[in-house]
């Protein structure tokens, strides 16, 4: 299964290329931001992250829910986590 997870944008690394440090569950990791690039995303924006690229932008309520429900899936949450940790942009 795969899953997109909630991070917060952290810092713009490369604007000009669209790369940001984005933080989820307290792992960082530099991501695209591409994808949602005309949605004016900055510092402090939370995204909706699958395999390294920025899906969606999400308000922090949206993303507080999601996470929740991510967790409670426990092996699938676990997983996505693990994705992410090998995934980066660069």
């Amino acid at each position: 299964m795969c899953l997109g997870i909630p991070g917060q944008v952290v810092q713009l690394v490369d604007p000009a290329e669209h790369l940001a440090s984005v933080d989820v569950s307290g792992v960082r990791r530099v991501i695209s931001l591409s994808l949602v690039a005309d949605e004016g995303v900055g510092v402090g924006d939370w995204v909706l992250v699958h395999v390294g690229f920025a899906l969606s932008v999400i308000d922090a309520a949206e993303a507080a829910a999601t996470l929740d429900q991510i967790k409670k899936l426990g092996q699938p949450y676990i997983d996505e986590m693990d994705a992410f940790l090998e995934t980066e942009i660069a």
